[in-house]
């Protein structure tokens, strides 16, 4: 079912947090979880692009392939609940209809991107607990 290894997921989430943990960093209200560009993404971001934390944590998902891309959002949507686990497929079809090359700003301007990504790594039977 989760075709992208924990422990890479479990990399990601920490690199979220560092990134997010700065005083800095502040979300606008969210807006509709499609990938688009009048999401406010860009205007989260914006400050940031010089930032080391947000560098790391940008570059590592950019280098994931597409399919792996999809699987992180569909995970989140799972970990937000947006979808169950009985809809994990739905999930997936719907993170691979709206994806775009945009996928690492779109996780990183989530407020709770991390812990979402955590909840739905959960709810599939994974714990970054048992990567360390």
């Amino acid at each position: 079912m989760l075709e992208i290894n924990a422990g890479i997921v479990c990399d990601i989430i920490q690199k979220i947090r560092v990134f997010q943990a700065k005083e800095s960093v502040t979300f606008p209200v969210e807006g509709p979880p499609e990938f688009s560009e009048d999401n406010d993404w860009l205007q989260t971001l914006a400050s940031h692009r010089d930032d080391l934390s947000y560098l790391d944590a940008k570059k590592t998902i950019e280098n994931l392939e597409p399919d792996q891309q999809i699987m992180l959002v569909a995970l989140m949507y799972l970990g937000r609940e947006d979808y169950s686990i009985d809809e994990w497929e739905t999930a997936l079809e719907t993170a691979r209809n709206n994806w775009t090359t945009h996928t690492a700003n779109y996780l990183l301007s989530r407020p709770l991107a991390a812990d979402y990504l955590e909840g739905g790594l959960a709810q599939l039977g994974r714990s970054c607990e048992e990567m360390r």
